[in-house]
């Protein structure tokens, strides 16, 4: 049989968009589909515009430090407007350079929402093609809980259109990297940001030490954490701000906007999975393989849907991994060991590699190197931002299984010792590098004392 296409990807997000230009540079015929904008979560509605509001929200932090400097008559006034559609202008460019990238190699776009409709079948509107192999691609949305008076809260994909001027007062809900970084960039904007975690602290999943100073910093800076406590309802007089944010206790607060940052769900509904046999895991992502192979012979999927690492340096990489071996020839697989990321809240958070929990569980004997110090910037300015940093080290084979920061600049020193770490390196060529003087990065190679390991270790130990 004859197909319009040799692969149709099914999402122009991060992966699909690697996936396609490298199918097509090989000599594909490929074909894609997207129903909103090209470029997906990253670029059009997260990292990139996201990341551009944390650099607006810290320069309220540089004027405060400013005046320690000998700097003076400072008076910064803030324009939300000026920034959001700023933002948007960037957001509007790379969706113009993603859109190059597909056509360059001679990927056609598709505008629309596409649907299985059986294993070489895709329909995109009114429209239907064929194809020989398929990629889904669709990532993952936010998901509101089902509660009375959910349709008063916005989500992370509304926040970045916000009417001018912000609200005076807003609370978020959720304690996950969103909620924290949405958190730190309303704050630095002059907002009264209230953060409500149904747990006790922010961040779960990461090093519980980086958790704890993280949590210790925001409130620090002024946000107001409200631990352990879940919302029951939202109200409303007339439909308007302000809302009243009703706990499950019977507590209540007002606030003049409500976020919810519970999390992000696998984007699997209506694409027509069910027609085609391609089944999903108990938390409703698509399963997967280590190919990226779904439960159908001649689909995969890669990036965010599957929720293995949504990260879009993942995607990307499962993207490239599915091209190569399909039709360039090179078969390989993803790598997902290793992998570094970080989270935008302020102070910045960044790891790659074990937390000590999971060392403690997988691991033998460990040693682990902890520094918390205010860097020399903040020596003389009345804010005093704390780093901490951390490296856990396997005893027996002295390499460095775990490196954490929390600070200024944490995702751009991570990356670097990423690679360190790729290369399996040991603590003793840690302490064998000389450091950058004066910097926070030399920290990570002058720790020589390992803290002495908890009393309930050594008693299990003998």
């Amino acid at each position: 049989m004859a197909y319009d296409y040799d692969l149709f990807v099914i999402g122009a997000g991060s992966g699909g968009v690697r996936a396609s230009r490298i199918a097509a540079g090989y000599g594909a015929r490929v074909g894609i589909c997207e129903d909103y904008r090209v470029g997906g979560t990253c670029v059009i509605r997260g990292c990139v515009p996201k990341k551009l509001l944390v650099y607006s929200s810290k320069f309220a932090h540089e004027f405060e430090d400013a005046a320690d400097f000998g700097w003076s008559g400072i008076e910064p006034k803030h324009s939300w407007a000026t920034v959001r559609d700023n933002v948007q202008k960037e957001v509007d460019r790379l969706n113009g350079i993603y859109i190059r990238l597909l056509e360059n190699p001679g990927v056609k776009i598709h505008m629309g929402r596409g649907r299985l409709m059986d294993r070489h079948t895709i329909a995109i509107g009114e429209e239907t093609v064929t194809a020989d192999k398929i990629l889904i691609c669709t990532g993952g949305r936010p998901e509101v809980p089902n509660i009375p008076g959910k349709e008063f809260a916005i989500t992370s994909n509304e926040a970045f259109h916000l009417p001018d001027p912000l609200p005076k007062r807003i609370t978020i809900v959720g304690g996950g990297y969103i909620a924290v970084e949405f958190a730190g960039i309303f704050n630095g904007l002059g907002c009264e940001v209230d953060l409500v975690i149904r747990r006790d602290r922010v961040l779960r999943g990461f090093d519980e030490e980086c958790r704890t100073f993280v949590q210790e910093q925001i409130v620090k800076s002024g946000i107001k954490v409200r631990s352990e406590m879940q919302i029951a309802r939202i109200t409303a007089t007339d439909g308007k701000a302000p809302y009243q944010i009703h706990t499950q206790l019977g507590g209540m607060h007002e606030t003049d906007l409500v976020m919810y940052a519970t999390g992000r769900v696998p984007n699997t509904a209506g694409i027509g999975l069910e027609k085609v046999g391609v089944q999903l895991d108990k938390k409703g992502a698509i399963a997967v393989d280590e190919w990226s192979k779904t439960t159908a012979d001649n689909i995969w999927a890669v990036g965010d849907v599957t929720d293995r690492i949504n990260l879009t340096p993942v995607a990307l990489m499962e993207g490239h991994c599915f091209a190569d071996t399909e039709f360039g020839k090179k078969p390989r697989k993803a790598d997902h060991r290793g992998v570094p990321s970080a989270v935008f809240c302020q102070p910045e958070m960044a790891n790659v590699g074990l937390t000590e929990e999971e060392a403690r569980r997988t691991l033998g004997e460990l040693r682990v190197f902890t520094s918390a110090f205010t860097p020399l910037k903040h020596t003389i300015t009345t804010r005093k931002p704390r780093t901490f940093m951390k490296l856990i080290v396997e005893a027996a084979t002295d390499k460095v299984v775990g490196a954490h920061m929390v600070g200024d600049d944490a995702a751009e020193l991570i990356q670097g010792l990423a690679v360190a770490m790729k290369a399996g390196a040991t603590k003793a060529q840690f302490d064998a590098t000389v450091g950058i003087h004066p910097t926070s990065g030399e920290e990570f190679v002058t720790m020589r004392t390992a803290r002495p390991e908890p009393t309930e270790k050594k008693a299990a130990a003998e």
